[in-house]
């Protein structure tokens, strides 16, 4: 849809003209199709000399209210301003709008030049010098995150292992339809789940392909900041590995590109205390059935009348989850 065709181009151009210096309108918008719950727009504000490179992330329709886990848009540009502080590579935030720009809810962000699609990270030539060096980056870029300073945070909720655990099992029991494996899996997560006195630090909450940024350098940014909230840092350090992010990579399993070990050397190197890797296992064990309970869910809504291909994939793959839960259960061989 060009520029001069939608209705959301003309409140932006005068939103960035009114608001950033030196820009005298824009070009070159379009929707992108990445964003599951935010609309996200890329754009060129023109100025005298050469375009600034933008990204709105924008409310679906641009009036909903967060809902859920969701923290909310201005929660996410201030999270973004704040790990940007402590040295996260974030895309800058130019703008949060407001409701007097016409626009909607939502902000404007620097356009970092990289790639999100895992398949290319993982096999293309282009980031081969990367994918060594990308395990280390992510333990040091979540070192830094977790040292944000608490008293600056927004309101966000708090969310502990066992808080986790009663959030999903209650989900996966509307579902009315049984699992052995995720029962098995809650029972051993309860048993294992750390004291809710384990010390807390803000925490992305996705951070996984699709949602870092990444060149032929490594990492360039973080984005999505969505499900931000306040946790136990271990669970950004097991999200990352639960190997349904590894897209087939299996035996690598940071993200399909790295080992844990150099994620957990990265982390400690750069500040983030000492790595805890019973933690990070039970964080593992819980990311991987609480993704099996997202699929079991696209199966609802599938059932309930959403026919959309993108929900019966998306479902079907909750059986994948069953056999990672089987792998990570399975008692260890000792020797």
């Amino acid at each position: 849809m060009g520029a001069e065709a939608n209705p959301i181009a003309a409140p932006l151009d005068a939103a960035v003209r009114r608001h950033i210096k030196g820009t005298t309108g824009i070009a070159n918008l379009r929707r992108l199709s990445g964003g599951a719950s935010q609309e996200t727009w890329s754009f060129d504000a023109t100025t005298e000399g050469s375009p600034i490179p933008l990204i709105l992330r924008r409310a679906p329709g641009g009036d909903r209210a967060p809902s859920g886990t969701a923290a909310g848009l201005e929660t996410e540009a201030r999270l973004i301003e704040l790990a940007g502080e402590v040295d996260v590579p974030i895309p800058p935030v130019r703008l949060v709008l407001s409701e007097a720009d016409g626009v909607g809810r939502g902000f404007i962000m620097d356009r970092v030049e990289g790639e999100t699609i895992a398949r290319k990270i993982l096999r293309d030539e282009e980031f081969a010098a990367a994918r060594p060096i990308l395990a280390r980056q992510c333990g040091e870029i979540l070192a830094k995150l977790h040292t944000v300073d608490m008293a600056k945070l927004p309101p966000l909720r708090t969310s502990t292992a066992h808080a986790e655990i009663d959030q999903y099992f209650q989900t996966y029991k509307t579902h009315n339809h049984p699992h052995p494996v995720f029962d098995l899996a809650f029972r051993w997560l309860r048993d294992h789940a750390p004291s809710d006195a384990t010390k807390l630090t803000l925490v992305h909450g996705d951070f996984r392909h699709g949602n870092l940024m990444i060149g032929p350098d490594g990492v360039r940014a973080v984005l999505d900041w969505e499900l931000a909230h306040i946790g136990d840092p271990m669970e950004d350090l097991a999200w990352i590995c639960v190997n349904s992010w590894r897209f087939g990579n299996i035996d690598n399993p940071v993200g399909g590109f790295g080992k844990r070990e150099d994620l957990f050397a990265g982390y400690e190197a750069a500040g983030g205390g000492r790595v805890d890797p019973e933690r990070v296992k039970f964080w593992e064990v819980l990311g991987t059935l609480k993704w099996g309970v997202m699929c079991t869910t696209m199966v609802m809504a599938f059932k309930a009348g959403d026919r959309s291909v993108e929900r019966a994939t998306i479902g079907r793959r909750s059986s994948e989850t069953e056999v990672d839960l089987m792998r990570l259960l399975a008692p260890r061989k000792k020797g």
